[in-house]
């Protein structure tokens, strides 16, 4: 009998960060495992799109922000890489772990007011927003959002069937990885640049 699946893997064959492009995104969705308190976290490689690493983790408030740091600590520091996230990974105590392990944090700055009208003050720093590499990594960014999207919709993960973290991981491994499936062929015809 097989070993059972383990929670973190890897569908590219590269280590994480290793890609082409060399800006990886992370984004957590918890809706994606409706019914269960799974949140997933994906790992995009920038350049293609294609998904790196799909990770689940328990709802814990800081385990979508510990996931890519697992995942940091895995990869061999041959070159400086980014990191692209949502505004909700604006937590100094985080973008202070990217910057210690050699990564640029590009996370969107999370602006909010708050009742009081004060504006929160984001944790990445004017020189990084100011770059010109932030404002094509932000350009980039949605591009996270149609992993998620083609998983809901086409593979049907919009409400999982199973229950337990084993089981759901069985799932919506596969599905992502079915999501590169999709995608190579697109991007193999596509002209290189």
């Amino acid at each position: 009998m097989p070993a059972p699946p383990t929670l973190t893997r890897g569908f590219t064959g590269r280590p994480t960060g290793s890609g082409a492009g060399g800006v990886i995104w992370v984004e957590e969705d918890q809706g994606s495992v409706r019914g269960t308190d799974l949140p997933t976290t994906v790992l995009m490689e920038n350049r293609n799109g294609l998904a790196v690493e799909a990770t689940l983790t328990h709802a814990t408030g800081t385990a979508e922000r510990e996931a890519p740091l697992t995942r940091l600590d895995r990869r061999k520091a041959n070159r400086r890489i980014t990191l692209g996230a949502d505004k909700a990974y604006d937590v100094t105590a985080f973008v202070g772990d990217l910057r210690a392990r050699g990564v640029t944090p590009h996370i969107a700055v999370n602006g909010t007011v708050s009742k009081l009208g004060k504006v929160r003050k984001p944790a990445i720093d004017e020189q990084t927003i100011s770059h010109p590499g932030y404002a094509i990594s932000q350009l980039c960014r949605k591009r996270i959002e149609e992993v998620f999207g083609w998983i809901k919709a086409v593979a049907g993960f919009a409400g999982v069937k199973v229950r337990g973290r084993p089981n759901v991981d069985t799932t919506f491994t596969p599905a992502v990885a079915a999501y590169n499936l999709i995608c190579i062929p697109k991007l193999l015809a596509r002209p290189a640049t």
